[in-house]
Order: structure tokens, then C-alpha cells, then sequence
């Protein structure tokens, strides 16, 4: 091998190194948000509203709650259903509320939601890992008069 490959694979070596590191702190991926909101919504659709919401607002319940994912369920006028973080935002409507930067989240995500059987959103929330607030993307799916989502902290 040349010396001119070595610095290359060095980097490479290094990216996979970081990538792995990564992970094992604990962070969920995209793809885990994705498969976590279409099995909430498979679940909704299958077991019924009222007993997944449950489920899925239990902290201890497992198959909702994976590395620092979870799963909120919002009624279109921004009113919480199912908060697999903090289940006394349940019943409360949180259309006006805003991140760190000012920005409606949720009335934007109720807007998207509308235009949209599926996104993404970006936003700044606290991540109940680490007790920071840090950036966020939130995968949503509408369900009816429902949008179900999970989200990941970058």
C-alpha cells in the first residue's frame, strides 16, 4: 500500500471509530424513529387508541421506549394523547408552545400534518437523557384526526 492510501484509511478508520462511539452512547437512528412510529400506528390501528396511548405513556413499557426514543401522540389541535416521556403533558394542549429559538413546534408540526401523510421536523428540545436542550428531528405520521411521532436528538 502507498503512503498516499495511508492517511485516507486513517480517516476512514477514524469515522467508523467516531460512528460506533456514537452509538453506543445511546442515540437513537432515523431509522429506528421510522420503524418505531409505523409499529405505533400499526398498534393504534390493531389494539385501539385508548390501550396504546396507555403503552405508549408508560416510561417502563419497553417496546415503546428505545435508547432516548419515544413515541408523542397529538390530536390536530396540538393536544397531547399519548407522551412516552412525560405523561402529565396528556390532555394539554400545547399548540402555542415554542423551542429555545422561538419557534411554534408544535403548531408547526399540526400544520404539517395536515399537508402531509408523513415528515420530518426540526426543532430544538430537551432530551430526557441528558437533561440538555439539543437539536431534534421529529418523524411524524397522521392517522386519522391524529399525528403520531418519534424523534431523534442529533
Amino acid at each position: 500500500m502507498s503512503m498516499s492510501r495511508s492517511p485516507c484509511l486513517l480517516l476512514v478508520a477514524l469515522g467508523l471509530f467516531a460512528g460506533a462511539a456514537m452509538a453506543a452512547e445511546g442515540g437513537a437512528t432515523k431509522e429506528e424513529a421510522v420503524a418505531m412510529v409505523k409499529k405505533g400506528v400499526a398498534a393504534i390501528k390493531s389494539a385501539g387508541a385508548d390501550k396504546t396511548y396507555a403503552e405508549i405513556s408508560d416510561k417502563g413499557n419497553a417496546t415503546w421506549h428505545h435508547q432516548d426514543l419515544y413515541l408523542t401522540v397529538y390530536a390536530l389541535d396540538g393536544t397531547v394523547k399519548a407522551h412516552g416521556a412525560n405523561a402529565k403533558m396528556i390532555g394539554k394542549n400545547l399548540i402555542e408552545l415554542k423551542d429555545i429559538d422561538g419557534k411554534a413546534f408544535v403548531k408547526e408540526r399540526m400544520d404539517l400534518a395536515k399537508a402531509h401523510a408523513n415528515f420530518w421536523q426540526d426543532y430544538k428540545f430537551t432530551n430526557p437523557e441528558t437533561k440538555k436542550i439539543e437539536p431534534k428531528s421529529m418523524y411524524c405520521e397522521k392517522l386519522d384526526e391524529t399525528v403520531v411521532c418519534g424523534g431523534i436528538y442529533k
